[in-house]
């Protein structure tokens, strides 16, 4: 198996996930959930458009902040394979998540412990390979919950203000 059987293999997985108690206080918050247009996300107020992207933006905040916490307690489901992220019909000027994928891709591969040379050989199968990657995933999205939901109880308003998702994500990377 190479390198691009396994990342396909990996964007048609539908099992990211997060603890349940992020869904109101972050997720919900944030975006808004189900999708919809631009324009309805705007006039709702909300940052992201879709669950998928805050949970991304949660993803590289955890990844930059270091740090994996296994979930707890109740989940929750994205039901959406990754492939499918950012593309959405009749929303112009929508862009495929193609590139943004491949980051997450690599950032995971790097991060887990995972010996591609025994899949390479067969000594592991790609669904094993698989599971390892998105527990990475689910790990680092949860931290970054976490961190998020902290802010939002301290100050409400961190995520609505002009520029205050970068703000908030340069606070947590390697300088």
């Amino acid at each position: 198996m190479n390198m691009e059987s396994l990342f396909e293999t990996w964007l048609n997985r539908i099992d990211s996930y997060y603890e349940e108690k992020f869904f109101q206080p972050v997720v919900e918050e944030l975006c808004q959930y189900h999708g919809g247009s631009v324009d309805g996300r705007i006039a709702k107020g909300k940052t992201f458009n879709a669950g998928y992207e805050v949970f991304i933006y949660a993803f590289f905040l955890g990844l930059y902040y270091g740090e994996r916490k296994p979930l707890n307690g109740e989940k929750r489901k994205f039901r959406m394979e990754m492939s499918t992220w950012g593309k959405k019909k009749n929303e112009q000027g929508r862009k495929s998540y193609t590139i943004l994928q491949k980051y997450i891709f690599t950032a995971l591969v790097a991060k887990s412990d995972i010996d591609l040379i025994a899949l390479d050989k067969g000594e592991i199968d790609v669904k094993y390979v698989c599971d390892v990657l998105m527990t990475t995933l689910n790990e680092y999205a949860n931290s970054g919950f976490y961190l998020m939901k902290n802010e939002m109880e301290k100050n409400p308003e961190c995520f609505f203000e002009n520029s205050g998702l970068l703000q908030f994500i340069q606070n947590y990377c390697p300088q």
